[in-house]
């Protein structure tokens, strides 16, 4: 069988597996979950040992970022299991009736929740993911085709083995959880083509990833291209609130996408704020590239230019301006951001309120850090992407964002026309 056919006939059995699991009652999908969760604990060491042979490979090849992105631990294996038991106990979005109106006909209108059918989903990195898109597309009703990338492949194959064993113990068709071992570009390439197949696509990752995807597929993708994270601090924040939200959304896991790359800082505050304020990212290793205005307020900080304010940089950098109040704010994010996370640092409700309305960003944050633009954090157990792309979801994506309404229309034999019987 060729590449092509191979991979068709994978999705064509992936889709027969969402027709399986769009069935399941929420109970049964609870237990399904709950043993998966089970299943990883019970595996872990198994995973980790998949895992250490990755970043072995992986040790002279790939950025601190990429490493940190792959890299498993006992902590970081406890909080995957964790994830796919608050999954299980969310609320089942499939069968939810989101709007119900009688018309004066007597027509009954439902708009009602269904599973989307089956996911592609593409990334690089981080085996995590493996765990979060199954939990949450088997919870949303749907099945998943997992193609992750080279360097995760022991730690992906390890973990979707586990997940797809709870499957079968469940006489449910394996299937439902599919990993794409032939990790060769013309086979996502193929699997991208299957607009009859697969529902949607879900890149995860890098920018070249995502741009690659959203240019070669046929299918529907919703995609985040970058997590340009701003914090601007206005000139009444709460100094000390300012810095935590600074040193935890800059310094705790730089890497991640919703870590902030740029601080604006008013100019009212900042002869009082900036000094201090990298002061104490330099005790953590952070690169300070600024503004001249920061640089004549804080020695020895590098000259940032046009691309570092549009840079993620996922490390210890930050780029720094001044800005003179918050439309310069406003207007500096409209240039450079990303429609990731935006922050406010502000005691003042009017000027909250106008930073969230102006932006149109995934996230707006006021007096909260950026670390808590998350699924997991926001409540939904886990998320299986953050989507900066305006269709059916926005911002982090949980099972229910899985699911679209359709309407279910209930009737006693209406007709809109008259006609004889």
């Amino acid at each position: 069988m060729s590449g092509d056919q191979a991979i068709r006939e994978a999705a064509l059995a992936a889709r027969d597996a969402a027709f399986a699991i769009a069935a399941l009652p929420t109970q049964r999908k609870r237990d399904l979950l709950q043993a998966m969760a089970a299943a990883l604990q019970s595996h872990a060491t198994q995973i980790l040992a998949a895992n250490a042979h990755d970043m072995a490979a992986a040790a002279d090849t790939m950025s601190t970022a990429m490493r940190d992105r792959l890299h498993l631990d006992p902590a970081r294996l406890d909080g995957m299991v964790a994830a796919v038991r608050e999954i299980a106990g969310l609320p089942d979005p499939v069968g939810r009736v989101t709007r119900s109106e009688q018309r004066p006909n007597g027509l009954r209108i439902e708009r009602v929740r269904i599973p989307l059918g089956l996911i592609a989903m593409i990334y690089e990195a981080r085996p995590n993911v493996t765990a979060d898109a199954a939990a949450l597309c088997l919870h949303a009703g749907n099945a998943v085709m997992l193609r992750g990338g080279s360097e995760a492949l022991h730690s992906n194959r390890a973990i979707a083995n586990v997940l797809r064993r709870v499957l079968q113990e469940h006489a449910l068709p394996q299937a439902a959880i599919t990993l794409v071992e032939d990790l060769r570009r013309e086979t996502m390439l193929q699997l991208l083509q299957l607009r009859d197949v697969v529902d949607l696509a879900i890149p995860r990752g890098g920018e070249g990833l995502i741009q690659f995807v959203a240019e070669h597929a046929r299918v529907p993708v919703i995609k985040h291209y970058r997590g340009v994270c701003h914090l601007y601090v206005h000139d009444d924040a709460d100094i000390d609130a300012a810095m935590r939200l600074l040193i935890d959304g800059k310094c705790t896991r730089p890497s991640a996408c919703n870590a902030l790359e740029t601080l604006l800082v008013h100019a009212n505050i900042a002869a009082e704020f900036l000094p201090r304020a990298c002061a104490a990212l330099r005790e953590r290793g952070v690169e300070l590239r600024g503004c001249a205005r920061s640089r004549a307020l804080v020695a020895g900080m590098a000259a940032a230019s046009d691309a570092d304010y549009a840079s993620e940089f996922l490390d210890l950098i930050i780029a720094v301006r001044v800005v003179d109040d918050l439309d310069a704010a406003l207007a500096h994010i409209a240039q450079h951001g990303s429609d990731h996370t935006e922050v406010i640092a502000t005691r003042d409700s009017l000027s909250a309120d106008r930073f969230v309305r102006a932006l149109r960003s995934a996230v707006v944050m006021v007096n909260a850090s950026s670390r808590f633009a998350d699924g997991g954090e926001l409540g939904l157990g886990a998320e299986i992407g953050i989507s900066t792309t305006r269709l059916h979801a926005y911002g982090p994506m949980g099972a229910e964002s899985l699911t679209i309404e359709r309407y279910v229309v209930r009737g006693d034999g209406q007709t809109r026309h008259s006609a004889p019987i």
